[in-house]
């Protein structure tokens, strides 16, 4: 066991692209079998698989060229891809050689956040690791364990913490992202969007984008969808306070002032409603309160709008016609990021009533009914019954969530109440990026006796591990099997394509041991991972083998539209669409929702806006040399005027600072009219400042360390991003 400093820490995490072609094999299996002769590799051959640089997990088929990997495409058999990956996913095999890859497993030596470590082996890593559990679970038992996770990676080391006890788990996708989205859908119609979300984009002939960045956020199959919505000439209605890259293929461009989406939303349910133009056999067989929602919504007239949001009064109108014109074929977008000003819940239900008076629930051109391909799960032994309660939401303090809320958790790690939380799993998603207001998670992660973080890079969270773990990239190992619901049911198969350059391990692998170590062997009754995936595959009629030549294999089709025969279910109180909701008002809520003026930005300061890039996903690609070879840095745009009152230029480096005076790293300007004068926007997940990152570090500015205020969601906790401000600095 040796002990290293940060400069040999660098050392053992940089490696070559060519070391790390050289030292990749073909094999069919994870490290630990018998690797193919490389004389049986020479040549070209494609393996499928599936990708995990972002979360939409579209079937690839990967190329190995003389044993070493070479390129990567969409597999055509692919419901999602269809044969086309974006550019995240084409640029995927720079996972694989990025030289700032994590390569041994390492134990901190030193105060957390001084990136000390000593280079161990996986046995003593995990004896380490399981010690600790055990200690914690023997003091203060297993449900002061909390684990953080995101992606389908993280499926195995649930099992195994749930095995030991443990019952807190928490993703940022909830509290951070979609959450609001989910619960505004599910109190009007009984269901939530899903992921992918079930819009027919394709068949829309009136697409509205309120907020949502679609061909920026590169969900691929919504992207293709959207090219091939415009191509048919459907009618594009963009409200952005940016001139977005969807917004350059609208009709219709709504430039709203930020935090003012939920008074436009009003006067276009007014005008829908008050001109007769809704869906009236839609309302009156399905809709549960209407006469109570009309009569709410009367005040709301684009008149009284129009002060608000900055969108004329005939254009509110207009937009609202073009929208009922088309109906049931006339989508509202929900989006996927709808945390943004603390009151996103009763924002994003808005949006739910808008396409409910649209009438397309189950209706081509709106959402359909997807369809999931059955696959029996693993009968395991139960898992031990708590005598605890989860603490993300003490008292159902927010009554309406979901799911577990991550900074609950962070919370109750820093209060201790209603009892103490002293363990950490942090899989594959960067906390310090993720939540808002970096303080409060570093406050946390110190009351904490363990922290082990396992990812495939080092980042930011791993910087405060204990212990970390790497993990082979996607296109190095097994994985669970994808069954996301879709438009036509489909099973695909994540396999190895090469072996990992160094001593990485698949999540499966590190999970299984843990388990081994922890007492918990009998929660693993198949031997590997090919075990496991055959006997849930033949269970569903299929098989591995056929799975590791198709890749994906997909299901006849289902009747996905109320036109195809489906009668449509809502799972509310009323069995109806509640566009009057009795249960929010019996919780204290508003029935329907209300606009809530939002605050302006303090004298010579401007709102913070953030968003994705489609060449890069979070803030875990930027290392990535083929994907950073695109996008290196981002920057902040500014709206002419204001870039000429400060002097400012494009391509000028300046830094940004805060209403609470946090100081960004340098980044360039982008001077353009593409975004509102009182706003300015930034691609997230830049600024690393993990000195362990050396191709990212300090390339661009980190939104995050700038979000350092939230307001959280008062229905289902989730945490608004968008009430930060900043101002310039032009000393760099």
């Amino acid at each position: 066991m040796n002990s290293i400093s940060r400069r040999r820490f660098l050392k053992i995490t940089g490696f070559s692209v060519g070391a790390a072609a050289a030292a990749s094999a073909l094999s069919p299996v994870v490290k630990g079998a018998a690797k193919v002769n490389q004389k049986e590799v020479k040549g070209i051959k494609k393996i499928p698989t599936y990708c995990d640089i972002c979360f939409w997990k579209c079937a690839a088929i990967a190329y190995v060229k003389d044993g070493k990997l070479w390129k990567i495409e969409g597999n055509p058999k692919d419901p999602l891809s269809k044969g086309r990956l974006c550019p995240r996913g084409t640029g995927g095999i720079g996972a694989h050689y990025d030289q700032d890859r994590l390569r041994a497993p390492l134990i901190r030596t030193r105060e957390r956040g001084e990136e000390k470590w000593k280079e161990v082996t996986w046995d003593e890593a995990l004896d380490y690791i399981a010690s600790k559990m055990k200690n914690i679970k023997e003091k203060y038992g297993p449900e002061s364990v909390a684990m953080f996770s995101h992606g389908i990676g993280g499926t195995f080391f649930k099992h195994t913490l749930k095995a030991y006890g443990a019952i807190n788990f928490g993703a940022p996708s909830f509290a951070q992202c979609r959450g609001p989205r989910d619960v505004g859908f599910e109190l009007t119609f009984g269901d939530i969007i899903g992921s992918p979300e079930k819009t027919d984009i394709e068949n829309a002939q009136c697409l509205t984008l309120i907020g949502s960045h679609l061909g920026e956020n590169m969900h691929n199959t919504q992207a293709q969808e959207f090219a091939k919505a415009v191509e048919k000439d459907a009618t594009i209605i963009v409200v952005d306070p940016r001139f977005s890259v969807a917004a350059s293929k609208a009709k219709y461009y709504l430039p709203i002032k930020p935090g003012t989406d939920t008074a436009l939303l009003l006067a276009w349910m007014n005008v829908i409603v008050s001109e007769n133009l809704y869906d009236k056999e839609f309302v009156d067989k399905y809709g549960f309160g209407f006469e109570q929602f009309k009569e709410e919504i009367k005040q709301y007239t684009p008149e009284w709008a129009y002060p608000e949001t900055g969108i004329e009064p005939e254009l509110i109108r207009k937009t609202a016609r073009t929208m009922a014109l088309y109906k049931p074929a006339s989508l509202v977008h929900p989006g996927r990021h709808t945390t943004w000003y603390g009151n996103d819940a009763q924002r994003m239900r808005a949006v739910a009533l808008l396409n409910a008076l649209l009438g397309n629930w189950g209706r081509k051109g709106g959402f359909y009914f997807p369809a999931k391909f059955p696959v029996p799960a693993y009968p395991y032994p139960p898992y031990p019954k708590p005598e605890k309660d989860k603490l993300d939401n003490p008292g159902h303090k927010y009554p309406f969530a979901s799911e577990e809320i991550t900074t609950g958790i962070r919370e109750a790690t820093i209060t201790g109440k209603p009892y103490p939380i002293k363990g950490w799993f942090i899989y594959a998603t960067n906390l310090i990026q993720a939540l808002p207001n970096q303080e409060e998670t570093i406050k946390a992660i110190q009351n904490l006796d363990l922290l082990v973080v396992v990812d495939v890079i080092p980042s930011e969270i791993a910087g405060w591990a204990d212990v970390v773990l790497p993990e082979s990239v996607y296109l190095e190992r097994y994985d669970e099997l994808n069954t996301a619901p879709f438009r036509e049911p489909f099973v695909s198969l994540r396999q190895p394509v090469v072996d990992p350059p160094a001593d990485q391990k698949p999540n499966w692998w590190i999970a299984k041991r843990l388990a081994e170590k922890l007492g918990l062997k009998e929660y693993y009754p198949w031997k590997n991972i090919e075990e496991y995936l055959d006997y849930r595959l033949k269970k569903a009629g299929l098989s591995l083998d056929l799975l590791k030549k198709e890749g994906v294999v997909t299901a006849p089709g289902q009747p996905i539209y109320v036109e195809d025969g489906i009668e449509p279910e809502f799972y509310t109180p009323s069995g109806k669409v509640e566009f009057y909701s009795v249960q929010l008002q019996q919780a204290g809520f508003d029935p329907v929702p209300k606009f809530e003026k939002p605050e302006d930005p303090p004298p010579g300061y401007y709102r913070l806006l953030f968003g994705r890039a489609p060449v890069h996903s979070f803030s875990r690609t930027q290392s990535n040399p083929i994907l950073m070879d695109m996008m290196e840095e981002n920057e902040i745009w500014i709206n002419n005027d204001v870039a000429n009152r400060w002097g400012l230029k494009s391509g000028q480096y300046i830094r940004l600072k805060n209403q609470d005076g946090v100081l960004s790293n340098k980044i360039k300007v982008k001077a353009t009219e593409r975004i509102r004068p009182d706003s300015v926007y930034m691609v997230h997940g830049f600024g690393h400042n993990s000195r362990m990152l050396k191709r990212a570090f300090m390339k661009g500015a980190s939104d995050s360390e700038l979000i350092t205020r939230y307001k959280t969601d008062p229905l289902m906790g989730g945490t608004g991003m968008n009430v930060n401000y900043v101002t310039f600095v032009t000393e760099v």
